[in-house]
């Protein structure tokens, strides 16, 4: 893959074979994201579980401290006066059957699904849409909830959820170039906390395979996993 002069130039600043500080390379990630944008910084986790198994998986969520910079979307499947309830909280849409129709049709403006137990029936219809786009509500991620103005609130302040892709890897944004090393780690702690909280009771040997950070259209740099403990 050929890449262009600005990458070129800041895979330069990035000692490959070095497994760095997290300050250091989140430090590094926020020099070589030079885009006319405010790039995100985004971690990935390569763990040594095997997503196969059932009782491998790890999945959750997390409310990052500082957000993640963007300004989240979020649509609520609910009836009654959960609907308001949802409005008032800050959802951007909020409804039932119509909303399903919409989507059905190719309308996805939208970055957070939440629905109330009451409405998966409803919701269900729309798993070969939402799922392979990492949208479908699901407990373990608290986005489906008899509280959805709770859930609502948490997606708008920074509520991300965590799951692996098919290569036992966990991708997530952390914030924006722009939120500085500090801001940053504080977001990178906290997700990594809860990671390392999900380990699998099956899961033997080295948890934390490999820890990366990168801006949008930077080069990866390498945290030293030893730091996470797991």
């Amino acid at each position: 893959m050929k890449h262009g002069k600005k990458y070129v130039d800041s895979a330069k600043l990035i000692d490959r074979s070095n497994l760095y500080e997290v300050n250091e390379a989140l430090d590094l990630a926020i020099k070589t994201g030079k885009a006319k944008f405010d790039e995100t910084v985004e971690l990935h986790v390569k763990l040594g579980v095997d997503s196969r198994h059932a009782d491998q998986q790890v999945r959750g969520a997390v409310v990052l401290p500082h957000g993640t910079g963007k300004t989240v979307r979020v649509l609520v499947f609910a009836k009654g006066d959960k609907v308001q309830a949802a409005l008032d909280a800050g959802a951007d849409y909020a409804g039932g059957d119509e909303l399903v129709a919409k989507i059905n049709g190719g309308w996805m403006e939208f970055d957070v699904v939440v629905a109330s137990p009451d409405m998966m029936g409803v919701v269900g219809r729309l798993g070969k849409v939402l799922g392979p786009r990492g949208l479908m509500p699901n407990p373990k991620a608290g986005t489906v909830t008899p509280d959805v103005a709770r859930a609502v609130t948490e997606a708008k302040a920074g509520k991300i959820e965590y799951r692996l892709d098919k290569t036992n890897i966990i991708h997530c944004p952390i914030g924006k170039v722009s939120f500085g090393v500090e801001k940053l780690q504080e977001n990178l702690d906290a997700l990594m906390n809860a990671v390392v909280r999900a380990r699998p009771a099956a899961m033997k040997g080295q948890y934390i395979r490999s820890v990366t950070v990168a801006s949008t259209m930077g080069p990866g740099v390498k945290i030293n996993p030893a730091k996470f403990g797991a």
